[in-house]
């Protein structure tokens, strides 16, 4: 007897059920931009060679959050020394500015550079990524006392910190400093950015409160060719203007090789 096979029929999605399952990703995808990761856009060199202007890096916001109840096999750990870290700016004169530096000292850690070397607890740093004053001329490293040899010129500390908008620290600074070197409190983190010579970091505001802490960068997943801000804003001096030039010189102007650069 000859089989019959009946073949059936693709079910057909309906338009409420494609736009649900939309939905269903949007809102996914919404929570992990929201809650777990964050992309953020490194706008300065204070970082550099680390961190390029123009790296577009995607930041972990969990590990270094604090623990969570509704969320028990998140991932959690305090700060470690060498960390780069991702915070709100402490006293911010701009609301809510964020920033991006290495975690240099925690609390009870004693500070101070020498010629623009960090000690830690009396040992010296091995910072290959640094960079430090020179006797070549070139003013913006040439050697200066309260940015190179800190905490050992407090008064020009001082000065800094009012020249940077932090009379704050001009202030509290005295109230750390033991011996010539600087003790980090509970609660905060001393951190410092790679390009030592032109690095606004805590140097010149402070410490950054622990619950400041937005996360850490893992991974660089654009890097364009962007002057600084300044220069941005003079060359283009609208937001339109500034996405047709990376639009026409997307391909001319991204850094390939820096694509998934891992950070540490």
């Amino acid at each position: 007897m000859e089989e019959t096979v009946v073949a059936q029929e693709e079910k057909q999605e309906t338009l409420p059920e494609s736009l649900a399952g939309l939905a269903y990703v949007l809102v996914i995808g919404l929570f992990i931009m929201t809650f777990l990761f964050q992309n953020f856009a490194i706008p300065s060199g204070s970082m550099e060679k680390t961190l390029l202007i123009g790296d577009h890096v995607l930041v972990d916001r969990v590990t270094l959050a604090p623990g969570t109840k509704w969320m028990p096999l998140e991932w959690h750990r305090q700060v470690q020394r060498g960390d780069i870290i991702v915070f709100v700016k402490p006293h911010a004169e701009t609301p809510d500015l964020i920033l991006v530096k290495r975690a240099i000292g925690l609390p009870g850690d004693r500070i101070h550079l020498e010629h623009g070397i960090v000690y830690r607890n009396g040992q010296r740093l091995d910072e290959p990524q640094i960079s430090v004053p020179d006797n070549s001329g070139i003013p913006s490293h040439n050697y200066d006392t309260a940015r190179d040899d800190f905490p050992r010129d407090i008064n020009g500390i001082a000065s800094a910190a009012a020249m940077n908008n932090a009379e704050h620290w001009a202030v509290d600074i005295r109230n750390h400093v033991q011996n010539g070197e600087l003790v980090v409190p509970e609660g905060t983190v001393f951190a410092m950015g790679d390009n030592r010579l032109e690095s606004l970091d805590s140097r010149y505001w402070g410490f950054v409160p622990q619950e400041n802490l937005i996360g850490r960068p893992m991974f660089v997943y654009w890097s364009f060719i962007t002057p600084d801000d300044m220069q941005i804003k003079a060359q283009y001096p609208s937001t339109a203007g500034w996405f047709l030039h990376v639009i026409t010189h997307f391909f001319s102007d991204t850094r390939w090789s820096r694509t998934f650069h891992r950070i540490q």
